[in-house]
């Protein structure tokens, strides 16, 4: 294994600040995996050599006059293609943005890069960050590391794949319906959902380039091999908003405990509605198991006080509705008038819902984060599968509503998805995946540890301690 290629963002920012490796030669020797290895993944999609050279450089030569940009001082990382990037193609998998040069960073770009790091590169994605496949007209498909007739998921599935391969330490994600959570599952790597509103996804596509609303659910989040740089990632984009900066700060509070055996820990596994794979359930089961023989408190029994099927129907309204804007007016109008939105079974049925429909979806979303906030008083975190399966193959037929997964033999809803973790996000909860296990056909499991809103650092530390019962992260084989 190459000195680099594995090693943390952490690690590698440590080595840089001490002299014992430099920027460049970490850029030089990601370039070169990416060079060699992700031909057949088409994870890494477009590369910016030229000027991320020169910034190693320049970061050398500051180490060496004493000065550090911050704690990601010349990390060279690479960032989803769904993200503005100054000077840099930005698509979001568009056609029409084939050729898109921003003129200025996203938010949580801006942020990684004034703590030092060095982005040398896009990751692909569905276009518009809107599949759990990661394929688009501009890039092709990407594949997992793990099994190339794979998918990596979606939407932040490039990403999570050049994790997996060593192509990159740290990376920035999107997540409205498991983007960061779903990959991170499927490739076997960490990715963390923040709490809604903690950090800014302003700069990102969709909306168009200039939009300055943020869509409700949708965050930005740091993905990543260990939790050491999921919580570095975490710090340097958390934080208000420009609109807020003058007034505000952020204080996320620690970790409720300190020792696995302090933590009180529902699971929640099992819905008529959403059936987990067996060999995923055996798995996630087994990492609760760890978890309560090193003394934490599981409960496989408790729920907050509303059902699943309540919780999945005011996610995708709302999800229909945050998603609207990519549709033309007279769209939404046809469908408002042929009350598409009562086809509750598909989102799209959604996007046409009236004003008052999402007032009163989002009156019942705040009563189900009420209910979040009740049960986070006796349980400090929930845990819960991530996605039905593990990586399912290339499935690209249109329309995409009408594909299918496969669940213990059984055709299931592509749908189906999304539901364990909308459970979560509608009601803007902190959630943390790492991985557990992997099924008989050698494919990464991640668990999904959710906790109380702006409680990050409890999801992010009980993830680690979860990770570190299940041996830590794996790479692929052929790429160790």
């Amino acid at each position: 294994m190459s000195s680099h290629a594995y090693s943390s963002a952490s690690r590698i920012a440590m080595g840089i600040r001490e002299g014992t490796t430099s920027s460049r030669d970490a850029l030089e020797e990601l370039i070169d995996r990416v060079a060699r290895l992700d031909g057949p993944l088409n994870c890494v999609v477009t590369l910016d050599l030229e000027r991320a050279r020169a910034q190693a450089d320049a970061c050398d030569a500051e180490v060496a006059d004493g000065h550090l940009r911050g704690p990601l001082h010349g990390v060279p990382m690479t960032i989803k293609d769904s993200f503005q990037t100054e000077g840099l193609r930005t698509t979001s998998g568009a056609p029409e943005l084939a050729d898109f040069v921003p003129e200025k960073d996203a938010v949580p770009v801006a942020r990684l890069k004034a703590a030092g790091a060095v982005v040398f590169g896009k990751t692909n994605l569905p276009i518009y960050a809107g599949d759990t496949q990661t394929y688009n007209e501009v890039f092709g498909a990407s594949n997992n590391p793990w099994d190339v007739t794979r998918t990596v998921g979606g939407s932040s599935g490039g990403a999570a794949g050049a994790l997996a391969a060593g192509l990159t330490p740290l990376e920035l994600g999107s997540d409205i319906g498991g983007s960061i959570r779903g990959p991170a599952s499927t490739c076997g790597v960490l990715g963390h959902k923040p709490s809604y509103g903690i950090v800014s996804a302003l700069g990102q596509i969709p909306g168009p380039p200039g939009t300055l609303s943020q869509a409700d659910i949708a965050v930005a989040g740091p993905m990543a091999r260990d939790i050491e740089d999921l919580e570095l990632g975490l710090d340097v984009l958390a934080g208000p908003d420009e609109w807020h900066a003058p007034a505000y700060r952020l204080d996320l509070p620690p970790a409720r405990h300190g020792h696995p055996g302090g933590y009180r820990v529902a699971v929640w596994m099992d819905e008529d509605s959403a059936p987990i794979d067996d060999e995923v359930r055996t798995q996630l089961e087994g990492a609760a198991d760890r978890l309560e023989a090193s003394g934490a408190t599981v409960d496989r029994t408790a729920r907050p006080a509303f059902d699943f099927d309540y919780a999945t129907r005011v996610f995708l309204q709302l999800l229909g509705a945050a998603e609207c804007g990519g549709f033309p007016h007279d769209e939404i109008e046809r469908m408002a008038e042929e009350k598409i939105e009562e086809q509750a079974g598909l989102v799209p049925g959604f996007y046409s819902l009236r004003h008052r429909a999402w007032l009163s979806a989002n009156e019942r979303r705040l009563q189900m984060r009420r209910m979040w906030h009740d049960f986070f008083r006796d349980f400090d975190a929930v845990l819960l599968p991530t996605l039905p399966t593990d990586a399912i193959e290339h499935d690209h037929s249109e329309p995409s509503d009408r594909r299918s997964i496969t669940v213990n033999g059984a055709q299931r809803p592509y749908l189906d998805q999304l539901l364990w973790v909308g459970l979560t996000g509608v009601a803007f909860l902190p959630s943390t995946v790492v991985p557990v296990g992997r099924t008989g056909r050698g494919l990464p499991v991640g668990i999904q540890v959710a906790g109380p809103f702006l409680e990050d650092h409890t999801t992010l530390d009980l993830g680690r301690h979860i990770l570190d019962q299940a041996g830590g992260f794996e790479a692929p084989p052929g790429f160790r």
